[in-house]
């Protein structure tokens, strides 16, 4: 048996329109059909970033933090922050030190925001330029905020782009702008087409998410013997 030896299949914009329009059983004739499908794509893409996280979007970002200034713009290609930590170096010694999130509530109701000390909790305002607000202010200009975010992924702007993802996402992206494109072209098929999408997403995400062991404790603290 002879087997290939690569493993580095991987579809061009164009390639995946082509298979698209092909689900929809039609082809890949004009200028217009291929500009109406990049289209399709890039909102497809939008949809993804609404239904939660994509491990492979998750961007380690390290900022380094000003004395008195109680935000930092973490990118206008932010979509959340998933968790972050406050990085001290003392004597040559390094500690990253766990912040809590806080909504825009509790963040709204702490009195003085101008209080300067270690920043312990933090804000994500999710504007179309997001602002990630920290909580007491920076006391320093030395201390990094050290944090994940969740990106938005690369535009499809030219059919020969390749779309950067793992290779376990390439069948729900063919399958998901061929639903999108049938909305459009190919009603009759719209609705095998939504199911084959949910699907591949499915098995996609669920192969996606963390195996990281998940523990829960009772909170024993106001627990009184009788």
């Amino acid at each position: 048996m002879t087997v290939s030896g690569s493993k580095n299949f991987e579809l061009n914009v164009t390639e995946y329109i082509e298979e698209a329009y092909e689900r929809c059983g039609l082809e890949l004739r004009s200028g217009y059909d291929l500009a109406t499908a990049k289209r399709s794509m890039n909102l497809l893409f939008a949809d993804w970033a609404n239904r939660g996280l994509n491990q492979w979007t998750v961007a380690e970002t390290i900022t380094t933090l000003t004395k008195g200034v109680n935000f930092i713009s973490p990118g206008a290609d932010t979509i959340d922050v998933l968790d972050a930590v406050l990085r001290r170096t003392n004597n040559g010694k390094t500690s990253d030190i766990s912040m809590g999130m806080i909504s825009r509530a509790e963040f709204l109701n702490i009195p003085s925001k101008e209080t300067q000390a270690r920043p312990n909790q933090y804000f994500l305002d999710k504007q179309i330029n997001p602002k990630l607000y920290l909580w007491p202010t920076p006391d320093n200009s030395t201390d990094q905020i050290v944090f994940n975010r969740l990106v938005r992924i690369d535009d499809a702007d030219t059919p020969t782009d390749t779309v950067e993802m793992p290779f376990r996402f390439y069948p729900c992206l063919a399958s998901g702008l061929a639903y999108m494109l049938s909305v459009k072209k190919a009603p009759d098929r719209m609705q095998m087409l939504k199911a084959a999408y949910e699907d591949d997403m499915r098995r996609a995400i669920d192969q996606d998410e963390s195996r990281a062991s998940f523990r829960v404790a009772p909170d024993m603290r106001s627990y009184r013997l009788r």
